[in-house]
């Protein structure tokens, strides 16, 4: 996923898996790989995506936790159909579907899990309450978000510059709507699940931009909140905020632009 299961209610927009993809897909799936290494399911397993967007997690299980069935569920048809085209492993299915509702049968799965979704959850409580209800005993329940009020630092950059310009635009920075992305939030939330043996870990991984048009360009595409604030502003103060981002980006002598990525990991058993 990818930032859209529920997707709040704000203008936040989930309907291009194209415009996505560069956007947060591309380092999702570096933190996906680290995350399941941690999960330890055995092979041949049932696995279930929940908001599973573009793809991104599904695909990293399919290639590395050798399953024996991937369903991916996500309320955006558009990210449903992208994910269809992308994914033809026989293994993997996709359906639109509601997190805080899933149309499973209790204790199907032997790992349910979810990339970069639950702060966009209407109900997170629920949400991790069907995806305990649907994994069987002894089965594994995990997330993992983006660490937004600190450490996903192409955000930081850009939401810092964004209310330095106009304080307004603190009411959209994730790293102040989402305050369940934090270690304790997560550790809470599971526990009250019902889930045991609960831990949350930081997964960092590398964001190296080639040039200032690799970092920026993605923010053009209007998916997700920091995109579709940008598209938002007039070309003017758009090419403002940009500016101000490019004499804050720390920068390379080759003009890269080297940045971390972490995400917060939680997972427990049934």
């Amino acid at each position: 996923m990818d930032e859209q299961a529920g997707h709040g209610s704000r203008a936040d927009s989930w309907d291009s898996g194209d415009a996505y993809e560069p956007y947060v897909g591309r380092w999702s799936r570096l933190v996906a790989r680290e995350f399941l290494e941690s999960l330890a399911v055995p092979p041949g397993g049932r696995w279930l995506d929940v908001g599973c967007g573009t793809g991104a997690l599904t695909e990293s299980i399919l290639a590395l936790a050798d399953p024996g069935e991937v369903v991916g569920i996500d309320p955006s048809p558009a990210y449903v159909a992208f994910a269809r085209e992308r994914l033809t492993d026989p293994r993997a299915r996709f359906e639109v579907g509601d997190a805080q509702a899933l149309q499973t049968p209790s204790a199907t799965f032997d790992a349910v899990v979810s990339g970069l979704v639950l702060n966009f959850v209407a109900e997170p409580e629920r949400a991790l309450s069907e995806m305990a209800r649907v994994v069987r005993p002894g089965g594994v329940v995990a997330a993992y978000v983006w660490d937004y009020a600190e450490g996903m630092q192409m955000m930081r950059h850009f939401w810092d510059a964004a209310v330095a310009l106009d304080p307004r635009a603190s009411e959209l920075d994730e790293g102040r709507r989402f305050p369940l992305c934090r270690p304790e939030p997560l550790t809470n939330l599971f526990q009250t699940a019902g889930l045991e043996k609960v831990r949350v870990r930081a997964i960092d991984v590398p964001t190296v931009f080639r040039d200032f048009e690799d970092y920026w360009s993605p923010f053009l595409g209007g998916q997700a909140p920091a995109p579709g604030y940008a598209m938002s502003l007039s070309e003017e103060r758009r090419a403002e905020l940009r500016e101000r981002i490019r004499a804050t980006l720390p920068t390379n002598q080759e003009g890269e632009h080297h940045l971390i990525a972490r995400a917060w990991g939680v997972r427990g058993v049934r």
